[in-house]
Order: C-alpha cells, then sequence, then structure tokens
C-alpha cells in the first residue's frame, strides 16, 4: 500500500463534533510526565486528581464487599436506575450526614461523576442553550461543547479563593439556562462561604420566579459537591437545598463515593434532584449503558449502611490529606519569605491546593526568559522535576500564574522533597 493511499485512509471524515473536540490539557501533561519518568527522572507528579492505592486504599470493608458480591455471582445488568439498596443507603447518608432529603426515587447512580454530569447536561440543555460557569474549573466547558451550548466563562480571582459571587453571575442571569457550581472547588479546594451560596441561591430564586411569571423554561443549578466529605479544620459545607428548601426544585446534585473514599476507580457515583429531572436523566443514562457494576454498587450499599466504618474512614483518609496540604501550604509560604515569588491559598477541602508562580519575565541560569504561563510550567518540570497544572487547563486566561497541587498521589516524605527541589529551581533564576 502506498503512502499517499495511507494518507488518504487517515484523513477520514468524521462528525463536526469528533473533529472539533479538544482533548484535556491535564491528560496531556501527564503524558510529558510519564515520558519522563520513563526515561529514568525523579518527578514529583502533583497534576492528576486521583488517588495512589498504595498510599491511600478503599476502605477494607468496602474491599471486602466488593469481592464478596462478586464472589456470589452478582454480576448481571443492575437496575436502569441503580440497585435500591445503594439508593436506600444514599438516602440514609444524605439526610444523616449532609442534612438532605432525597427519596430512592429521587435519586439515581451511575458509574461515577463523569456520565452523571454529561447527563444532566443532556436532560437540562438544548442546543443553543446558555451555560454559566466560573472558571478555573473542571471540564464545564468541555460538557457545554458535548451540547452545543453556548458558554459564558466568569473569571474569578484570588480575593474570593476563586469562588464565584452572586455580584459575578448577575449580569449574565437572565440569559443563562444552567448555572454550574462545584463546591469543594476543583481546581482550587476551596469552598463556598455560606452567605456567599445564600446570595447566588436567592438570585436563582429572583431569576426563577419573573420566568414562572413569564412561563419560559427554569434555570436550572447543576451543583458539583464530589469533594464535600473532605472539608478540612473549621472548614463547613453548604448546599443549595439545605441553605433555600425552595432550591430543590432547580437544584441536579453531582455525587459519589470517588473521592471521599478514595474509590477514583470503582465507579459509583449519583446524582440527587426533581423526580422528573432523575427520571430523564436514568432514561439517557440506559441508553448510554453508563451504569455502575451491580457488584460494586450492592457492595457500596453494604458499605454505606454502617456509618460507623464511613466516619472512621474519612477521619483517616482526611488526616492524611490534610498533612500533606498544609505541609505543601507552609512549604509554599517559607519560599514567598525568603523572597521567591511564589504563593500559595490554605487549604480547605478536597485534595487540591492552589499555588502560584510569578515568574513571567525571569530569566534561567542561560539567560532565556520565561515569557509565558507554559514556559513557566516547563521550567519547573524540567529544573524542580516537580509538575503542576496550570489553571488554564481549567478555562482560566493563558496568563494566569496560579495551579493546581493535587496531594492525591504523594507521601508525606515527598512535600519536602518538593519545595527543596522548588528551592533549588528558583534560586537559577534572575
Amino acid at each position: 500500500m502506498s503512502a499517499a493511499t495511507l494518507d488518504k485512509k487517515n484523513d477520514l471524515i468524521v462528525s463536526k463534533l469528533a473533529e472539533n473536540i479538544i482533548g484535556s490539557e491535564i491528560i496531556k501533561l501527564a503524558a510529558e510526565v510519564n515520558e519522563k519518568i520513563k526515561k529514568g527522572e525523579k518527578i514529583y507528579n502533583l497534576t492528576i486528581g486521583d488517588y495512589n492505592p498504595a498510599v491511600f486504599p478503599i476502605p477494607a470493608e468496602l474491599k471486602q464487599a466488593i469481592i464478596e458480591a462478586y464472589q456470589n455471582d452478582q454480576t448481571n445488568y443492575p437496575a436502569a436506575d441503580g440497585m435500591l439498596e445503594l439508593r436506600q443507603a444514599v438516602s440514609k447518608l444524605l439526610l444523616e450526614r449532609g442534612n438532605l432529603d432525597y427519596k430512592t426515587d429521587e435519586i439515581v447512580i451511575a458509574g461515577g461523576a463523569r456520565p452523571i454530569i454529561y447527563a444532566i447536561f443532556r436532560a437540562l440543555v438544548d442546543d443553543g442553550d446558555t451555560v454559566l460557569f466560573p472558571v478555573p474549573s473542571w471540564n464545564n466547558n468541555h460538557y457545554a461543547y458535548l451540547n452545543n451550548a453556548k458558554q459564558v466563562l466568569i473569571e474569578t480571582s484570588p480575593s474570593t479563593n476563586f469562588m464565584p459571587t452572586a455580584a459575578d453571575l448577575k449580569p449574565y442571569i437572565s440569559t443563562a439556562n444552567l448555572i454550574a457550581l462545584c463546591s469543594p472547588l476543583n481546581p482550587t479546594g476551596t469552598t463556598f462561604r455560606k452567605k456567599d451560596l445564600e446570595e447566588i441561591c436567592d438570585l436563582i430564586l429572583s431569576e426563577n420566579l419573573i420566568r414562572e411569571n413569564e412561563k419560559k423554561k427554569p434555570l436550572y443549578l447543576m451543583y458539583d459537591q464530589i469533594y464535600w466529605a473532605l472539608t478540612q479544620g473549621e472548614i463547613k459545607h453548604y448546599n443549595p437545598v439545605t441553605l433555600r428548601p425552595e432550591m430543590k426544585n432547580y437544584t441536579v446534585f453531582v455525587d459519589g463515593i470517588s473521592k471521599s473514599l478514595a474509590a477514583t476507580g470503582v465507579r459509583v457515583g449519583w446524582s440527587m434532584g426533581p423526580k422528573k429531572i432523575i427520571e430523564k436523566i436514568k432514561m439517557i443514562l440506559t441508553h448510554v449503558g453508563a451504569w455502575a457494576p451491580r457488584a460494586e454498587q450492592l457492595a457500596v450499599a453494604k458499605y454505606l449502611n454502617g456509618l460507623d466504618n464511613y466516619d472512621k474512614f474519612l477521619i483517616d483518609i482526611k488526616t492524611k490529606l490534610n498533612d500533606r496540604l498544609v505541609g505543601f501550604y507552609k512549604g509554599f509560604q517559607s519560599l514567598k519569605a525568603e523572597g521567591f515569588k511564589v504563593d500559595a491559598i490554605a487549604p480547605e477541602a478536597a485534595i487540591y491546593l492552589t499555588v502560584q508562580f510569578s515568574l513571567h519575565g525571569q530569566k534561567t541560569a542561560d539567560g532565556t526568559v520565561l515569557k509565558t504561563t507554559q514556559d513557566v510550567t516547563k521550567y519547573i518540570l524540567d529544573e524542580a522535576k516537580t509538575a503542576f497544572v496550570p489553571f488554564y487547563a481549567f478555562g482560566a486566561s493563558h496568563d494566569s500564574s496560579w495551579y493546581r497541587l493535587s496531594v492525591g498521589t504523594c507521601k508525606t516524605e515527598d512535600v519536602n522533597g518538593v519545595i527543596e527541589n522548588l528551592r533549588a529551581a528558583l534560586k537559577r533564576l534572575s
């Protein structure tokens, strides 16, 4: 076969959606990191929002329950909306630990949070509808693209810990069809304060009162709280429905065990919301086939029925995460005190720390100027042997100097190693 024939075969026509879809910037960066590791370099990889199972294993009781479920041949199709046993357990968890009252027919189970988010967009967003969301935030731009929606991005700032305010959203509220919010926020690890979320809820309720009088489609809120169990210290998690019960008519949640139980690969997530919307999400997921496996569902149900074990596990994992987050925060503050142009926001939740490298314009030892964020990122990777994710990977402007640091795959001893590597690399700049 000739080269020309091969080229013609490789130049196949695909759908416009497939042709223009953008891959994950995080996965792209991770590929660069892995290439260095393959070459024998010791790299501190703080990019992926995942756990190292050798450091953060899932609960032993959950692992055993999964094994037993497979031994008992629980390998056929699960119920379309999720196994009843699991929906009952989730309902209990939400009520007793989250102060949220959702019945089993207001809950749907899926293979993690991603298909839940996709199905929420498909259920609520029509072609050409407007989705409003803050940046940095995780993947809202991609889900909006997959639904051919108009995107309105609100760039947030460190003055609010990168959390959006009602004032940020208000100018765009009348044209929006869906608002996508997340707390604790990926990528920042920061959270909504009660007053700020209340003001956003009041804004949505006021807008929906206008739309109800005009008989227009409501403004919905997708509220991603996948990290809600992982708050630290005095930080409290707030949700729209508990703060404003009327929000139950307009809020669809994203939730699951992926982050709280270090179970990213177990793939059990759920959504709760108005019964009609949940029913439509179930139908969408049925056609996609994005179910969580039956065995895992039954195992998670068994595990969540014993909330004492759940509570003990959370205490342990939060302590381990906090040790790393605080360690990195103190390390960055020490570098800042030494005069290096770095900073960090105090950790609040999740597995992330927000850090800053204000190195644009500085010169390397060979005289090369770090002109762009990409230059800075590459310098830190090459010289400090450490990988972070720049906020532009989460929709922020390309000249942003802020980054996500993820601690789910690092050991406690890695903290000092990273800080020492950074110190040495920063000393070589002028």
